[in-house]
């Protein structure tokens, strides 16, 4: 539609003005001046269907990755005779890697093109999975999960980037959806397929088809991924920050490493100074990004992203969430296979329950009627606290919990999920598509912080309480085990309780502020 303007010798047209939408709205629309059939310049139209089914399948390996490898710990120490602290390094490389340079992979992304980071990110990773399967030593498979990781952290913030530039309206919100279930349901994922691996013990391999499993699936997803991905442009205007990334890389890495390393190493006097100086590191590289800003240069965490109505505190709630959700699942694989003497497929198995009503209801609470959404979170915060709470009682004393555990479980996971989609997608939605890589990069950094956070706090707390772990499972451990996740759930249960405080703020404030949003709009 075109409004025409006389001019001498014919008429001019002159493009309708775009209505943009209010700070704080969620954001449906495509990319940048759009090209014809709603794509943004210089990409090449993709089939949707195929394009998700890539990205998310490179994400799910992705993340799956981080917690598949805690199911083969013990075939791995016996297979390469690792060391304690060599196995901690096999686990955690990986995470270490993954969460330092996943802000720095969304920028890249952005500089190189979405589809080729993506594209050479799942490269690097799948060969990086090929030499893990391959490793004759712990020092070769340490260095090659550190890979892992760089190829990890330059795919999975161009997932978001690449769902943003392929489709818009209620068929992105579907897509968003869909992107945080396989998020969350990846780590869960990962103790299911390491216990089924590790039991079916391809070939005499033991761990190996840990990782090599991941090679065909990445040889696919690269054809397919060659030929579907849209070919989209890097952004010339953007540089890399490097004064900002010298500053965050030591900042997260100050924070992992002594939460990886800390319980193991008895939490030494190096590991506090590291928490402290993550602090300053974190300070510093705040004030640095506010005067690149200020300068018109292009910052690594943009404040607009921060300051859009809603992104912090569903940030937080958001960091809450997974704190509970990555230490519920390690300390209870913890009790299932040390205190109980479950093997590692009956463990795995045990976590179906969770996994499948986590994926019921992250692909379909977008059916519930809109007045009904912006509650959810409050009400998932709530389920997980009074799940942790039953489950707390369900394991108290030794008893392994019956029919029950697993309706629990199934309790926990679908209120996980009412907890996290809806902030996951409400923050993103928020998001406009040109800053769709940095704000990815952002929360999924957040979010795996978050599961090393609690996977250390919440591990360290069951450990101190039970005690070492024992050579053979059961037994005289069995007790002190129970009194540990009895404890640890009480625990899990209060800090689910304080998030849905968080949750309950966050709604109440975004309703008050309803009518406003309303008045705006009509008024544009």
């Amino acid at each position: 539609m075109t409004h025409s303007t006389a001019a001498a010798g014919g008429t001019t047209s002159l493009p309708s003005p775009v209505r943009r939408p209010e700070p704080g709205h969620l954001d449906t629309r495509p990319s940048g001046g759009a090209a014809p059939g709603g794509r943004p310049p210089g990409t090449r139209a993709g089939r949707p269907a195929a394009v998700l089914a890539i990205v998310l399948a490179g994400q799910f390996m992705a993340v799956l990755d981080a917690s598949v490898v805690n199911v083969a710990a013990p075939s791995i120490h016996a297979g390469l005779h690792a060391s304690g602290a060599g196995l901690q390094l096999v686990i955690a490389g990986y995470t270490i890697t993954y969460a330092v340079l996943l802000v720095s992979g969304a920028r890249l992304g952005d500089l190189a093109g979405h589809r080729r980071t993506f594209l050479s990110g799942l490269a690097l990773f799948t060969l990086a999975s090929l030499g893990c399967g391959l490793a004759t030593s712990t020092t070769q498979l340490i260095t090659l999960r550190l890979v892992q990781g760089v190829g990890a952290a330059m795919m999975i913030p161009q997932v978001l980037s690449l769902i943003q530039r392929t489709f818009t309206g209620t068929s992105r919100a579907k897509a968003m959806s869909a992107y945080s279930a396989v998020l969350a349901l990846g780590v869960v994922a990962g103790q299911i397929a390491g216990g089924l691996l590790i039991s079916a013990d391809l070939l005499n391999a033991t761990w190996r088809p840990v990782f090599l499993v991941n090679v065909p699936i990445g040889i696919v997803l690269l054809l397919a991924g060659w030929s579907l991905l849209p070919a989209g442009r890097g952004d010339a205007g953007r540089g890399l920050d490097v004064p900002g990334l010298l500053l965050l890389t030591p900042a997260v890495l100050a924070v992992v490493i002594p939460l990886v390393l800390g319980q193991p190493e008895h939490w030494p006097a190096w590991g506090w100074l590291c928490l402290a100086g993550s602090v300053v590191l974190f300070a510093s590289f705040a004030a640095a990004e506010r005067r690149l800003e200020a300068r018109g240069g292009s910052p690594l965490v943009p404040s607009r992203l921060l300051g859009l109505p809603g992104v912090r505190t569903g940030i937080v709630a958001l960091f809450a969430v997974m704190t509970v959700f990555g230490g519920m699942f390690f300390v209870l694989a913890l009790h299932l296979q040390g205190g109980l003497g479950d093997s590692p497929l009956r463990a795995g198995l045990t976590f179906v329950p969770a996994a499948a009503s986590f994926a019921v209801v992250s692909l379909n609470w977008q059916r519930l009627p809109g007045r009904v959404r912006p509650w959810l979170p409050i009400g998932g915060f709530a389920g997980v606290a009074a799940g942790l709470a039953l489950l707390a009682e369900l394991l108290r004393g030794g008893g392994s919990g019956g029919f029950w555990l697993y309706l629990t479980l199934g309790l926990i996971g679908m209120s996980m999920a009412s907890a996290f989609s809806p902030l996951m997608t409400s923050v993103l939605m928020r998001v406009p598509v040109a800053d769709a890589a940095d704000a990815t990069g952002v929360v999924v950094t957040v979010n795996q912080l978050a599961l090393v956070t609690g996977v250390a706090t919440f591990g360290a707390l069951y450990l101190n309480l039970a005690g070492p772990l024992p050579d053979s499972a059961g037994g005289a451990f069995l007790i002190p085990s129970a009194h540990a996740e009895f404890l640890t759930c009480v625990a899990l249960a209060s800090l689910a309780a304080a998030g849905g405080v968080l949750a309950t703020l966050r709604t109440w404030a975004h309703e008050r502020a309803r009518p406003a949003q309303a008045a705006l709009t009509r008024a544009a």
